[in-house]
Formats: structure tokens, C-alpha cells, sequence
């Protein structure tokens, strides 16, 4: 780890189910582990959908239910700032991705890169348009895959 905090963003397409769930269980995590103060963690959508909104209440319940809390989230867009200035851009899918990459972010990964289970389906699945029994599943996979991360990062 360099010596100024790594910044580090969670990035899905509306800031507001699977890149919260990143962030804030990543910070936790960090703050856990003791080493919160080695990063700076946010979490972005590549697209302005719910921008200055909180997150989607499922999110929220769902942290909540594991010990998190999602309250304070508000929705950001990423920005060509965002791309030039974090250190690692995390995807939750690979469309988010190729949208970075597309341009011009260099240091991008997958978050099921890090996801011990090894899924097959590289995407974390996006809960929108499901139950809350998703939202557990979807916190349960980003939950083992930063605990992964973090390892990795310190």
C-alpha cells in the first residue's frame, strides 16, 4: 500500500443497489480490519439515473439486516474526474466494465475477480428488478468478494 490512502470506487449503473453495497460494506470492513484510514472509498453508476438519491430502500434493509448502514448513500454519476483521480475502479458487471475502460479508466476490475466461490457468471446479478431475497444474495456475494479484496489490497 502506498503511503496517501488508495482511493477505490464501486461502480454499477445507477449508484444505487450493487456499487452502495460495495462501499459501504467495504468500509466496514476497512474500519474492521483496522486500516479505514489507508483508503478513500465511494461508489459511482456510470449512468445519472438516481443521481443525489439514497439508496434503493431494499439495499439499505439488506445492509441493515447484516449489520451495515446504507442510510447515508446518495446516488453519484461517475465522472471523467472519478476515472483520472482513484487508484482501482471496481465493475460490478462487465458492461460497467467496458464503459470505463471505454474511457479511458486503465486500472478496472471485476469484483467476482476477488469472489472466492469462483462464480460462473462474471456479473454480480443486478437486483433492481427482483425481490428482496436478491438483494441478500447480491450483499451476500459482495460482502465475501470485498473481504477477498481487502485481503488482497493490504
Amino acid at each position: 500500500m502506498p503511503d496517501s490512502p488508495f482511493h477505490i470506487s464501486f461502480v454499477c449503473t445507477g449508484n444505487i443497489c450493487r456499487s452502495p453495497m460495495g462501499e459501504v460494506i467495504f468500509r466496514a470492513l476497512a474500519k474492521e480490519a483496522g486500516v479505514a484510514d489507508r483508503f478513500v472509498i465511494t461508489s459511482r453508476g456510470t449512468h445519472n439515473y438516481h443521481v443525489g438519491n439514497g439508496a434503493d430502500p431494499r439495499t439499505v434493509a439488506s445492509l441493515a439486516e447484516a449489520g451495515y448502514n446504507g442510510s447515508a448513500h446518495r446516488a453519484a454519476q461517475l465522472s471523467d474526474a472519478d476515472i483520472a483521480s482513484h487508484d482501482l475502479l471496481i465493475a460490478l458487471d462487465r458492461g460497467h466494465e467496458e464503459i470505463m475502460r471505454g474511457r479511458g479508466a486503465e486500472r478496472v476490475e471485476l469484483l467476482t475477480a476477488y469472489d472466492p466461490a469462483s462464480p460462473a457468471d462474471p456479473d454480480v446479478f443486478d437486483p433492481y428488478y427482483s425481490d428482496a431475497a436478491a438483494f441478500d444474495d447480491v450483499r451476500e456475494q459482495v460482502e465475501r468478494s470485498c473481504r477477498a479484496l481487502l485481503t488482497a489490497l493490504t
